[in-house]
């Protein structure tokens, strides 16, 4: 008798849980090659995986030119005049002082002891370029959690700290610039800063742009359960920014990050991405990419992470749309969490295409 409810109860067990267990946060599997719902997204103009840009979430050509020119002759100066013509209190700028010194940092870590040298030049050689400061500073952060022991170590803490130190020399340099303080966002949630001296960089933050997609970016992740916050806490800040944005403002979309930044690692809930918080969190996103100017430098950050929960959701022909204004560069969320940003933003456009062509649509009904 004990074993007959044993196998009952096995049997209820795994039908309310089979389906759904292995649904990872990220685990999404490539269809067999052959199979009926594999689709060939080159049949789109899509980029080949191996050509996909890791280094940006969209176009910049002057930022581009600029960093290969910077990598081959290791002279700094061209960064510093494009960040010089850059206005300060827009997303570009912070894009681009990120762009520079994740290239040093990836520089550093393939040829230790001398790659990035460039950056070193620029500190050393115009220590009062504000453009070289910020740069450092973010330099110091990306440091920090790319090739330290891990949040919480002493090496962490110690270039995280150095990083802070130069967050203030550039806020010196520039006073009208935000990014300082937006990349001390990061320093404060690795060194976990008390709620009131979080706000007190925060308030630096927004008094200088108020509406700063990018700074909201860093900000939410402070306030997200695994930080220093909780789900509630980062929810109630991404919907009053929203609620508060300006016309034309991508802030509407802050609460897709939200949701995104505590999605379960086990999914147990069948439809979960057909749900009203995720629903509604996406058509606010679709609404702000939808009015957003066609350039806003953070446009593309949003499109992506709205090819995941499209795909999820199965909306395909919404995917194949955000699809077509991003393909070719992948440096964004949700694809840079992992190791492979390439090979898994090639497996969403793979189920985005084999989707919508299960749908009845074709390379000749998806408008660009």
């Amino acid at each position: 008798m004990e074993i007959l409810w044993f196998l009952i109860a096995l049997g209820l067990l795994a039908a309310a849980i089979g389906p759904f267990v292995m649904r990872r946060r990220h685990a999404v599997r490539q269809v067999a090659p052959g199979s009926p719902d594999a689709a060939d997204p080159a049949a789109y103009g899509f980029v080949r995986q191996e050509e996909l840009d890791l280094r940006l979430p969209g176009p910049d050509q002057d930022l581009l030119d600029v960093l290969d020119l910077v990598q081959r002759t290791q002279d700094w100066r061209a960064a510093s005049q494009l960040l010089a013509g850059t206005e300060k209190e827009g997303e570009r700028r912070w894009q681009r002082v990120q762009a520079f010194a994740g290239a040093a940092s990836l520089e550093l870590r393939h040829q230790p002891g001398t790659g990035g040298s460039w950056l070193r030049a620029w500190r050393a050689e115009s220590p009062k370029d504000a453009g070289g400061a910020a740069v450092h500073a973010e330099f110091l952060v990306q440091q920090a959690w790319r090739s330290s022991g891990g949040a919480g170590s002493d090496d962490f803490r110690i270039i995280l700290e150095e990083a802070r130190s130069v967050c203030g020399e550039a806020a010196l340099l520039a006073p009208g610039d935000p990014v300082p303080y937006i990349t001390e966002l990061a320093v404060a949630r690795g060194l976990g800063y008390s709620h009131e001296q979080f706000d007190q960089v925060w308030a630096k933050v927004i008094d200088r742009a108020p509406a700063h997609m990018g700074a909201h970016l860093a900000a939410l992740h402070y306030w997200c359960e695994k930080w220093h916050g909780s789900r509630e806490e980062a929810d109630h800040f991404a919907t009053t920014a929203a609620a508060r944005a300006p016309q034309g403002s991508l802030l509407s979309a802050l609460p897709l990050f939200a949701v995104f930044e505590h999605l379960p690692e086990v999914n147990l809930v069948s439809g979960f991405y057909q749900s009203a918080v995720v629903t509604k969190a996406v058509e606010g996103a679709l609404h702000a990419a939808h009015h957003a100017p066609a350039n806003d430098p953070v446009l593309p950050h949003v499109r992506h992470l709205l090819i995941f929960f499209l795909v999820r959701s199965e909306r395909w022909a919404e995917a194949m749309h955000q699809l077509v204004h991003v393909d070719g560069h992948v440096g964004a969320l949700p694809w840079t969490h992992g190791s492979d940003p390439a090979g898994e933003y090639t497996v969403y456009r793979a189920l985005a295409v084999a989707g919508y062509e299960a749908n009845g649509g074709s390379p000749a009904t998806l408008p660009h």
